[in-house]
């Protein structure tokens, strides 16, 4: 890839991809020596988090983790709020009841990146699964935050209790 920022960004959301399908137990036991195209134990499995082609005027995020659309984000200036925006409209446009923002961590592994969530989302999300593991307050905005690993979890309450629509 000819443009650096290009290739930091999709190898980000590589990463986020392989952490989360490994986490969820959706790759094979050798899943690394593997091409991302043979990683899945079921290439048809509607829990596969999947890196999404550009659509052009109506994004639909970076990756989708039925129910959540994933904006993810490689910079060292955060810019939460506008990002959040950003992955709820996406999450319209994909037809996805909730949009999440995941931020690398710089120095860290994918598993401490960070998962923004607004207060809204969150407390629909709530709402529609009691007993989630609650992320902790950003004091400053009305956002919360997981870290990767936590989120994997939340994403397999969530799914416990929810089906695509296809399904």
């Amino acid at each position: 890839m000819a443009n650096p920022s290009k290739a930091r960004g999709t190898a980000w959301e590589s990463a986020i991809r392989d952490f989360t399908n490994a986490f969820l137990g959706l790759y094979k036991d050798d899943w690394r020596d593997l091409p991302a195209s043979q990683r899945f134990l079921n290439m048809l499995d509607w829990r596969n988090v999947k890196r999404q082609a550009q659509e052009g005027a109506k994004d639909v995020g970076d990756l989708h983790a039925w129910p959540f659309i994933l904006e993810a984000k490689d910079v060292k200036s955060p810019a939460v709020p506008t990002w959040l925006r950003q992955a709820e409209a996406e999450a319209v446009n994909a037809g996805f009841p909730y949009g999440v923002v995941i931020h690398k961590t710089r120095g860290k592994g994918p598993g401490m990146a960070r998962v923004h969530i607004t207060d809204e989302t969150f407390l629909r999300l709530a709402a529609d699964v009691p007993g989630i593991p609650w992320p902790s307050a950003n004091k400053r905005s009305l956002y919360w935050t997981w870290t990767l690993a936590d989120f994997a979890q939340v994403l397999t309450a969530v799914r416990g209790t929810s089906t695509p629509v296809s399904q």
